[in-house]
């Protein structure tokens, strides 16, 4: 490995958990330069939410809690 990835790659890893997978996730759509609007977008939403979880803006809901809730709006 030349001096500079080496260097590069002990500085990503002493980030947190959260900021390695956004550099990764940029990383390996740099490789792919006709990733779609679509995954950008919906990478730019998973941020956003995940942003959004993390500062507890939004009240989580438990997958049984959720289903209930669903089954409960049509009537079920």
């Amino acid at each position: 490995m030349s001096d500079l990835i080496s260097d590069l790659s002990a500085r990503a890893k002493a980030l947190p958990p959260e900021a390695r997978a956004r550099l990764a996730e940029e990383l390996l759509a740099s490789l792919d330069p006709h990733v779609s609007d679509v995954e950008a977008a919906w990478s730019t939403e998973i941020r956003r939410r995940i942003d959004e979880v993390e500062r507890g803006a939004v009240d989580l809901v438990s997958g049984p809690d959720a289903f209930s809730q669903v089954r409960t709006a049509l009537g079920r």
